[in-house]
């Protein structure tokens, strides 16, 4: 069984897609199409050098999406998923090369869910940070006990763990962490609480835009961030996609059932490697790759 993986927020550089801009007419053409559809040249801020303006979430998600799914249409033929995942904004790239969702109104629900995010974010001051060297529960079970805003939100591989909440919720979630013996407790560099209840402002208005939007059937499964299984119903895909923004990204869980699955080897598509990286922890016997035009 052969995946295609999509990267997720974090994953940008400076001057990303600015090689497949210029070297493919197809390319440069969606990349317009994109400045179009966002009223704004986000392609000035990709190709540019200011990582301060690409950091932005409003900036950073269609960025990211945009690299990603430009090359998974530039693959053409080599583009031949037994199934797909994406982590966490990655799920949309991979809705859009599986055909699930076209890539004009992939870009828009990206744009309403970065704008929305961000929105959420100016209003509630919080953070992220990275535990390593501690199992899943041990993390749960300090994180419910803390009488603070803090809980586990990206479960990327086995002993590494991101928290999500409130500036205090996750000093104390630190401290008490590295108590449990976690071997480091890394705070962040990003805008808020993502895949946290802080969200759910921004989960409404994007569950809206969802609901308003045409989702067709795809060339095949997809594994959800929320609960790591595949699905290829659309109802079931699109009530995830609005759980998946409060609720915690189960990446761990989505590489163990794909090896479980006969999984063989893993395709990334987009800016990075941090995917190839993962999967080579839970399997090394995997065959991981990054995409060649």
């Amino acid at each position: 069984m052969k995946a295609y993986v999509f990267p997720g927020q974090g994953s940008q550089y400076t001057g990303m897609g600015h090689d497949i801009y210029q070297s493919s007419n197809k390319a440069k053409m969606m990349f317009e199409n994109a400045n179009d559809i966002l009223q704004f040249r986000i392609t000035d801020i990709m190709f540019g050098d200011n990582e301060d303006d690409l950091k932005q979430t409003k900036v950073t998600q269609p960025a990211i999406f945009l690299h990603s799914v430009i090359l998974a249409t530039l693959l053409e033929k080599k583009f031949t998923p037994d199934v797909v995942a994406g982590h966490s904004l990655g799920e949309f790239s991979a809705l859009v090369a599986c055909d699930y969702l076209s890539f004009e109104d992939g870009l828009k629900l990206v744009s309403k869910r970065a704008s929305a995010m961000q929105k959420a974010c100016e209003k509630n001051k919080s953070t992220m940070a990275a535990i390593l060297g501690l199992e899943n529960k041990i993390v749960q079970d300090i994180c419910k006990d803390i009488d603070l805003l803090v809980v586990p939100a990206n479960y990327n591989c086995p002993g590494q763990i991101v928290i999500s909440g409130t500036l205090e919720g996750i000093e104390v979630g630190c401290q008490e962490l590295i108590k449990a013996g976690a071997k480091r407790a890394i705070k962040l560099s990003v805008g808020g609480a993502f895949h946290s209840p802080v969200m759910q402002s921004a989960q409404e208005e994007l569950q809206e835009a969802i609901n308003n939007t045409v989702f067709k059937n795809g060339i095949c499964p997809i594994y959800q961030n929320v609960n790591g299984k595949s699905t290829n119903e659309l109802e079931i895909i699109k009530k995830n996609l609005i759980k998946q923004l409060t609720a915690p990204v189960m990446w761990t869980q989505t590489m163990e059932n794909m090896i479980s699955d006969g999984l063989k080897s893993v395709t990334e598509v987009g800016p990075g490697k941090v995917l190839q990286g993962l999967f080579k922890k839970i399997d090394r016997q995997i065959i991981t790759e990054g995409v060649t035009l």
